[in-house]
């Protein structure tokens, strides 16, 4: 080989070489395409850690809100309706009743405000149902007040104020199960009610059946104290 062949074949070999390098990214280049997933998932990572946080707050204040017995004078005892065979309570609507019973007994309200609709073909509402239970059992039937279209408690609580505020009235002692009371507080404040919470200790709904139901109840706790509830109830209704 000449030295002119020699010559061409290192040039050749330099030609390579710097292609080679061109197709080589940077150091500093490389080294950021390799942090871009572990960045991202670290922000991944504290967008869960935050949700999770939220949501074990909202999940306190449901735990919380059943706990407390906020039992005071009122102008008025609310029940929130459940259940109804034919104009007969079920269990779950029995506790409320009986524990509001004992608050009006007890002289925290001289009026009980029934809640609740009915369901297809039924004959009886569920206020119906609740105001015939209480009056079986000594309240007087000019001391009930009687909501009886709503069907959500969104809805009950929006006709219970609607009523309440024609007459002057706006404080209220809220009886419903432990897992509710947070949700119900919550709704009855934002309609512009003085809201208080009592809670039955006698629900059949007890064990792991209410652990479930205080956890469904935190997810929309969480999600009210964002979208607020008139929209939440909108959506999910």
């Amino acid at each position: 080989m000449d030295g002119s062949e020699r010559l061409i074949d290192d040039r050749a070999e330099l030609v390579d070489e710097a292609a080679t390098e061109r197709l080589l990214p940077p150091a500093a280049a490389l080294k950021r395409r390799r942090r871009w997933p572990k960045r991202v998932a670290i922000g991944l990572a504290a967008v869960l850690g935050l949700l999770a946080a939220f949501y074990l707050a909202a999940l306190y204040s449901v735990w919380q809100a059943g706990r407390a017995d906020e039992a005071r004078k009122v102008d008025a005892i609310v029940v929130l309706g459940a259940a109804q065979y034919d104009g007969r309570p079920s269990p779950q609507l029995a506790a409320r009743l009986d524990h509001a019973l004992d608050l009006y007994q007890r002289g925290f309200s001289p009026r009980v405000f029934v809640t609740g609709g009915k369901q297809p073909l039924d004959r009886f509402t569920e206020a119906q149902s609740e105001a015939r239970y209480l009056e079986d059992r000594g309240v007087p039937a000019e001391a009930i007040l009687q909501e009886s279209q709503g069907r959500t408690s969104w809805e009950s609580l929006n006709a219970v104020a609607g009523t309440l505020s024609g007459q002057g009235l706006r404080s209220v002692l809220l009886v419903s199960d432990p897992y509710h009371a947070e949700r119900i507080k919550g709704m009855a404040s934002d309609l512009g009610l003085q809201a208080y919470v009592s809670s039955t200790r006698t629900s059949p709904v007890s064990g792991f059946s209410a652990f479930r139901h205080m956890l469904k109840e935190a997810g929309g706790v969480a999600a009210a104290r964002v979208v607020g509830w008139d929209r939440l109830t909108n959506w999910t209704e």
